[in-house]
């Protein structure tokens, strides 16, 4: 086909994608989000009625991440293998029972062991969706893609933020608890999405029955002309993947990151009710604010960073705003509102950094992306478990989240710099830049800024 043509169906294509996966997507992470970070908004009870310390509830908040590691890399390999409908839908419907479970927790040991298991279930559903979204999106859009897919984590929290606190609310229904109630509610919508996905989740392109064959073909030869770019730059086996200096050195950007993300994250209500002492509900509406503010930045990065063609300044300047608010939140005394402040260029800055993250290593694993995929996800995880523990253990230890804010601080900003030395390891840009001229709709931008 000519090139007008070519350029027509190239971005009909891509709408019809972005329109028939993107929202469905958004709203599984919503609910995958929500129910591993809900037990922030059960704490402001269950913590009271079941005795935990700060150091109880911040390792069983941050157990989750420990299975999540163990299982993450198997569970993507195991998608490669089964397809993506099948087990994108097994993880949902395991970890919506377990997340149900959580009403039945009834001192530390059950808390630990719910959080774990919860953890492993869920393992391999974030980079699942992230090498599903390599199956649709060629490089050049994929930014912008996963940004969209990725604000869910934000709106997750302006959404489950006031919904948490308004069933904390029915405290003595069906003689539970409110935290209890919360978990059940909060639960079951998991189940019922992942036999939602087994009816539209399509593997791929090639059983997309919604595309026309014209648009099969445009987008099945703009993704295999990249392949074939990325394998003639360095195909990488799984050994290899998992060996990879590169790959380590993005982990260890994404363990800052994610570090952030959940000891903020999981400790948000908790943090909110101390310098406010307002109710749950109340607690439930503040704590929405910050996600707000992340889920603008993320966009925003995301789309700017696709329109320069810039990767890692952008995850560089985002997690230098996000070291500065978590620092301000000691420095601006006992104001509410500029405590809130704090915490939403925090958020802000934290969240940006996240969908810009993953065009680095999707920028140059292929073949075996799964594993690596998942090792850099899997092992930046763990800060998932690091950064609830040590902003408890900080916090007890001081008796104020501050000290825990500052080693958060420190952990994002050494992410920032860690960032900008990725391309020492490797020239990402120089792949994209190979790769866009190929795969890129005909008519789009190509202006990038250098980096």
């Amino acid at each position: 086909m000519d090139a007008s043509n070519d350029a027509a169906v190239g971005r009909a294509t891509l709408a019809k994608v972005t329109l028939r996966l993107i929202p469905f997507m958004f709203l599984l992470y919503i609910i995958a989000f929500l129910d591993r970070v809900n037990v922030g908004f059960a704490a402001l009870q269950m913590n009271e009625d079941l005795g935990f310390s700060d150091v109880v509830y911040g390792f069983g908040a941050g157990i989750f991440f420990i299975g999540y590691f163990i299982f993450e890399v198997p569970s993507n390999l195991i998608m490669e293998r089964v397809g993506a409908r099948v087990w994108i839908a097994r993880i949902m419907i395991t970890w919506g029972i377990i997340s149900a479970a959580m009403f039945l927790v009834s001192g530390p040991i059950s808390f630990y062991v719910l959080r774990f298991l919860l953890g492993v279930a869920e393992a391999g559903f974030f980079p699942g969706m992230i090498l599903y979204l390599t199956y649709w999106f060629p490089a050049r859009e994929r930014a912008k893609a996963v940004a969209l897919f990725m604000t869910a984590i934000p709106i997750a929290g302006v959404v489950g933020s006031p919904l948490s606190g308004l069933l904390l609310t029915l405290d003595g229904l069906g003689g539970l608890a409110g935290w209890q109630v919360m978990f059940l509610a909060e639960g079951i919508p998991a189940v019922l999405l992942g036999f939602v996905v087994l009816l539209y989740l399509p593997n791929g392109p090639n059983d997309a029955s919604w595309l026309n064959p014209e648009g099969r073909d445009w987008l099945r030869g703009a993704l295999e002309r990249e392949n074939r770019i990325k394998s003639d730059h360095g195909e990488y086996t799984t050994r290899q993947a998992l060996t990879n200096s590169k790959v380590w050195l993005l982990a260890a950007v994404y363990f800052g990151v994610v570090t952030g993300v959940y000891g903020v994250g999981l400790w948000l209500p908790l943090i909110i009710e101390g310098f406010s002492g307002y109710g749950d509900l109340t607690v439930g509406l503040m704590s929405a604010i910050p996600y707000v503010f992340g889920a603008i930045g993320m966009v925003a990065f995301a789309w700017h960073s696709d329109a320069t063609g810039e990767r890692r300044w952008h995850v560089a300047v985002a997690a230098l705003i996000a070291t500065g608010g978590l620092v301000l939140t000691g420095l601006v005394g006992g104001s509410i509102v500029l405590q809130m402040a704090a915490l939403s260029v925090a958020a802000l800055g934290i969240y940006s950094t996240l969908a810009t993250f993953w065009s680095l290593p999707t920028a140059f694993l292929s073949g075996t992306a799964a594993a690596g995929i998942a090792l850099v996800n899997s092992v930046g995880n763990l800060g998932g478990f690091v950064g609830p523990y040590a902003v408890g253990y900080l916090t007890e230890a001081t008796g104020s989240p501050y000290a825990g804010m500052l080693f958060l601080a420190v952990l994002i900003l050494a992410a920032g710099f860690l960032a900008l030395a990725v391309r020492h390891a490797r020239s990402l840009e120089a792949v994209e830049e190979m790769i866009s001229p190929v795969i890129t709709v005909p008519g789009a931008s190509d202006t990038r800024a250098g980096g």
